[in-house]
């Protein structure tokens, strides 16, 4: 288990979160002593979690994440799209040199991409999630906390459908997109969805490095959370809240013990936290003989995805007093290190992935478009399924 110190960052001026952890001091050789303090601590935590669950706000989005590092140095991230309807998602090829607007209406920012990018796009209106030809990896998850603030007079903006495809362009590892998010050059403002309701999202990334943050506006202001622990986020509630459930599902946490099993944000992430610390991080003997090629980097991604179908939601769930609790739609799995996307349909038959080796990201190459919106369906390396097309346009503010 990953054992780097978290960094977070609040980029402006916020409350500082509350603490949740007090240090205890008790006799060392009272073995019952002890049993008390963990059977009432759990109790405690438990409670605040159900606190969490029941009080956060209700979305109609939900989404997981994890992050993997294997003992040989591969990374791999792994993500679930839940959504209340069909999104429509296509994946595109997107070249190097592609001008772009941020969409921020008269003080949007413009650039040039400098990296090209596979990405899988949300109503062809938006980017949510893909990795470029660095490996970096870019995912985002509804957040309905999230509270943008209003730009100062003049301020730099960019709309939320282009905050993704900014990292994706612009940056070859996490620490080089945290060093300039830093900096606060514009202010992410979001936009209305076809569903009517509004964007309101975190962005997580991932390097082959096994570098993590994960970004969120709170009260207005940008808040980073950088470091490799960073390895697993859901939705509701902000991260700061999520890292104490970490805590405590790392040490009481196993799979003979308690694990909640509801499709709520908390739940979802006590499960993948375990799940992600139980699969192997070597070759498994048991299991090798049914992998392709008897490769570890198959068993690997095959791992991350048994623990992404793990925190879904079947298709076609609903709960009419929860509106929050979706149903997963699609998942990809993203190897950074070989640069492979797997994509993994829930509403048709299709598993498939896309090595990036076989696409072309030169300058001036033609924008390239994999429909799979439709009920399209794929299997083994899609590369070559890609058809010349137009690039959507990202949505504006509103």
């Amino acid at each position: 288990m990953d054992t780097a110190t978290e960094k977070s960052v609040i980029v402006g001026s916020m409350e500082p979160s509350s603490q949740l952890s007090r240090n205890i001091t008790m006799p060392l050789n009272s073995k019952t002593y002890l049993r008390q303090i963990e059977h009432r601590m759990r109790h405690q935590l438990i409670a605040l979690f159900c606190l969490i669950t029941f009080v956060a706000p209700p979305t109609a989005r939900a989404c997981s994440r994890v992050l993997y590092t294997a003992k040989d140095g591969m990374v791999i991230t792994g993500r679930s799209m839940d959504w209340g309807s069909d999104m429509m998602s296509d994946m595109w090829v997107l070249p190097r040199g592609m001008r772009r607007d941020g969409m921020g209406g008269t003080n949007t920012i413009h650039w040039e991409s400098k990296y090209g990018s596979l990405i899988v796009a949300a109503y062809n209106m938006a980017t949510c999630e893909g990795m470029n030809e660095k490996g970096l990896v870019v995912n985002m998850l509804a957040l309905v906390e999230s509270d943008y603030g209003t730009p100062p007079q003049g301020q730099k903006v960019i709309c939320i459908s282009t905050w993704a495809q900014y990292m994706l362009d612009h940056f070859a590892t996490v620490a080089e997109a945290v060093t300039e998010m830093e900096k606060e050059n514009f202010q992410v403002q979001t936009t209305v969805m076809p569903t009517g309701k509004t964007a309101n999202m975190h962005l997580s990334l991932s390097d082959a490095g096994g570098d993590s943050a994960i970004f969120e506006y709170v009260k207005g202001k940008l808040v980073i959370h950088h470091g490799k622990n960073a390895r697993v986020m859901t939705n509701s509630p902000v991260y700061d809240k999520q890292i104490a459930i970490q805590e405590y599902w790392q040490d009481a946490g196993s799979l003979m013990g308690f694990l909640p099993g509801t499709p709520r944000a908390t739940d979802r992430f006590a499960r993948a936290l375990v799940y992600l610390d139980a699969i192997p991080t070597e070759t498994k003997s048991a299991y090798i003989t049914g992998v392709p090629e008897q490769k570890f980097q198959f068993q690997a991604m095959m791992s991350v995805l048994s623990v992404m179908r793990s925190v879904g939601t079947p298709l076609g769930i609903t709960i009419e007093d929860q509106p929050y609790t979706s149903s997963t739609i699609w998942r990809t799995v993203s190897d950074s290190t070989h640069r492979v996307v797997l994509f993994d349909s829930a509403m048709a038959p299709a598993t498939f992935w896309v090595k990036l080796e076989n696409l072309n990201f030169e300058a001036g190459a033609p924008v390239q478009k994999l429909e799979l919106a439709g009920g399209k369906t794929y299997s083994a390396n899609a590369a070559g399924k890609f058809i010349d097309e137009k690039l959507f346009d990202f949505a504006p503010l509103h």
